[in-house]
């Protein structure tokens, strides 16, 4: 009798025992259906045991070994075990974490549609076949020119699924394997002496494990360096994952993957996607049949066979790391990911996070500058002081006239305003009342054009009041500004401008934002007004004037890495204009023009700051000089997770008294969707003293400490 050992999505870091008589060590990998309480579940089998600790009474027989896909191999599930033991999760967790979501069910697998050629006996039918069998003509016909995948031979075709049995059956028609059409790489740009020092950089560490930091200003060309290094790594018959941080990214990178590699297949993996899509992509790059993989942060755990190089772009971005429930980080684990196969990887940033850039200029990682714009020289940046200046709904006469200016010439403009919807609070003026959400510690945003108060947090939604619920007041102002009421305010104040907003709102619908970026470049838009969306990534040459709003907001934070932020997102920003022929102008309204963060900015010299912040976190000791975990918990009270995390704290000084623990507090966002938040953050000098405090901790708080709170550790946090 064999015994399996099952991986289950369950909060409890063990491994699962069920006898199968059927099973052997090929099946290792596999999903399995199996019996869970009164439940039934879908696992993945980890280990085959000849023998259990459970007695043999007690062992449950499995109901089904899901044998429909390839089992997962040693190597992704070396990954996942290193995922659990450096983030402190349950191995089953992380498994079902990083498989597509119909993987995690005992649903069909969606098959890859086949392709079909002609066969001779069908050369044959197709001419002696009556006219009046168009049908089964129509399908000989398209095969004759050349094979055809089964979806574009029976979708124009009434009833096509059944010709199609109908002529495998006599013959006239044979499945095949699909193949690429080769992977060729067509070039179209000359390089620059620093893009080809880089290149030729990177190309001599194909062969081996390195983690290369391709710095370079927006508008270096990084992008190019990446496509010509992912051609040599195409050359030589081996697979590529390219990591972005944003999904509004994905199309415009995947369009010029495939313009530059026509004949090369590639996959993208983004949560965007539809379920059964996502599936055929991760399976296809199982199988090796993708030689290009492209997504955000879950597509580091797409299998592949033969990896030969990793791409992380824009890696200084939070969003590679998960905000809820596992929270990994993608761009870490691609790293791992390299050094588990002993290929590079190449991190590329105009800001890298302080972290990345300590390690390169302390030598453990390679260093590779791209300091000079391609074709353009940098924008002129220059902050508007808005100290004593009214403005029109937020914003500034200079950047009124400039933006006029603009429009005038036939340039196109960004207004960026971080904050979607119409104005961030409804407020009464008579007795001071906001609209507050009820399940969060946060303010209900007001969305005009469809008339409600939205919760950018938990989603609740809900009317907005037609009278004040404190006082009666029937005066309800809106206060600040969002992207609605910026869209609003220059359609009103420059009336002759197209303007175009995006943000999460306007590009939910599926291709909604494919439509917008081709209106941008049929310059069908004279004024951009958008949220971090448009901040990365994007190259449209006509725009050539950016203006920030509220950027003052997002200076001052709890959080020690809100300047970090800030500095990257206006840089980013910044870098959107005058990528063209024309050198672009970027206008920063602030309250405070001489801050030292602005200063650099407007030097456009990072390295400046980033050495400032470096010596400012070695000085209070802060990461990267120490190494970081969060205990997080909640429940229905605040008083209930302090309490929690009190003696936690306990539990933990008592395990190691040469960490520093912190006392516990309520979350930044301390209730959200009804439940109280509060955290502990504890640090080390050591990784390794942290993880082995770690893992002592967790035992001890699930063992020895009782509570009614949720809880979970989140190492190397980005978010307090």
């Amino acid at each position: 009798m064999n015994i399996l050992r099952v991986a289950l999505d369950v909060p409890l870091p063990k491994l699962f025992d069920y006898r199968a008589a059927d099973a052997t060590r090929s099946d290792i990998g596999r999903r399995v259906l199996v019996p869970f309480g009164s439940k039934r579940a879908v696992g993945v089998i980890v280990e085959i045991a000849a023998n259990s600790e459970i007695a043999e009474s007690r062992l449950r027989p499995i109901e089904k070994i899901l044998r429909d896909v390839p089992p997962l191999s040693r190597e992704w599930l070396a990954l996942a075990e290193f995922c659990s033991g450096y983030y402190h999760r349950p191995l089953g967790e992380v498994l079902m974490a990083a498989l597509p979501p119909r993987l995690r069910t005992a649903k069909a697998v969606p098959q890859e549609a086949e392709n079909y050629s002609i066969t001779a006996a069908g050369e044959e039918a197709l001419a002696a076949t009556p006219k009046g069998r168009k049908r089964v003509r129509a399908i000989l016909s398209r095969l004759s020119r050349g094979p055809a995948s089964a979806t574009e031979l029976a979708a124009p075709v009434r009833g096509g699924r059944g010709l199609l049995r109908e002529c495998l059956e006599s013959g006239w028609i044979r499945a095949i394997e699909p193949t690429p059409q080769g992977s060729g790489f067509v070039s179209a740009h000359e390089l620059t002496q620093e893009q080809r020092n880089a290149l030729a950089f990177l190309r001599s560490g194909l062969a081996k494990f390195r983690v290369s930091l391709l710095f370079g200003v927006t508008g270096s060309g990084k992008t190019e360096v990446y496509l010509q290094l992912i051609a040599e790594v195409l050359a030589r018959h081996r697979q590529v994952l390219v990591l972005v941080p944003e999904i509004a990214l994905t199309p415009a990178l995947e369009t010029a993957f495939r313009a530059r590699f026509p004949g090369a297949r590639l996959v993208v993996q983004t949560s965007a996607m539809a379920e059964g899509e996502r599936t055929r992509g991760w399976l296809r790059a199982q199988r090796g049949q993708a030689e290009i993989v492209l997504g955000t942060r879950l597509a580091v755990y797409t299998p592949m066979q033969n990896l030969g190089l990793v791409v992380v772009d824009e890696e200084q971005d939070s969003s590679f790391k998960q905000g809820e429930g596992f929270r990994y980080s993608a761009r870490d684990l691609a790293v791992v990911r390299a050094r588990q196969r002993a290929v590079p990887v190449v991190l590329g940033s105009a800001t890298p996070a302080v972290e990345t850039y300590h390690n390169a200029i302390s030598g453990r990682y390679a260093l590779l500058e791209l300091t000079r714009r391609i074709g353009a020289p940098p924008p002129r940046i220059a902050c508007i002081d808005t100290r004593g200046e009214k403005l029109s709904d937020g914003l500034s006469e200079r950047l009124l006239t400039a933006l006029r200016q603009c429009t005038a010439r036939g340039e196109q403009a960004l207004v960026f305003i971080n904050r979607r919807g119409y104005a961030p609070v409804l407020m009464c003026r008579s007795c001071g009342w906001i609209s507050g959400c009820r399940r969060c510690s946060a303010r209900l945003v007001l969305h005009l054009p469809q008339r409600r108060l939205c919760c950018h947090h938990c989603g609740h939604v809900s009317p907005p009041p037609v009278a004040c619920p404190s006082c009666g007041n029937p005066d309800l102002a809106p206060i600040g500004q969002g992207t609605q009421r910026v869209e609003e305010a220059l359609a009103r104040l420059i009336p002759q401008a197209r303007v175009l907003r995006i943000d999460r709102d306007t590009t939910r619908r599926r291709r909604a934002w494919h439509t917008m970026r081709q209106r941008i470049q049929e310059r069908d838009v004279d004024i951009l007004v958008g949220t971090q969306i448009l901040a990365k990534g994007h190259d449209f040459p006509y725009l050539n004037l950016v203006g920030v709003l509220n950027a003052d907001s997002q200076l001052y934070g709890t959080d020690f890495r809100a300047a970090e932020r800030l500095f990257a997102l206006l840089t980013q920003v910044a870098g959107r204009a005058g990528r063209g022929a024309v050198q672009g102008e970027v206008l920063i309204q602030t309250e405070f023009p001489h801050h030292p963060l602005y200063a650099a900015l407007r030097d456009q010299d990072y390295r400046a700051f980033a050495d400032a912040v470096l010596a400012e976190r070695r000085q209070t000791g802060f990461p990267p000089f120490v190494h970081q975990a969060l205990l997080r918990a909640e429940a229905p009270r605040l008083a209930t997770a302090l309490q929690f995390l009190t003696e936690a704290a306990r539990c933990g000084k008592a395990l190691d008294r040469h960490l520093t623990a912190y006392d516990p507090v309520p979350a930044a966002l301390a209730r959200r969707a009804g439940r109280e938040r509060a955290q502990l953050l504890v640090q080390a000098a050591s990784r390794r003293r942290l993880h082995e405090f770690l893992d002592a901790w967790r035992n001890a708080l699930a063992s020895s400490v009782s509570t009614r709170a949720r809880w979970s550790i989140d190492v190397d946090p980005l978010e307090f």
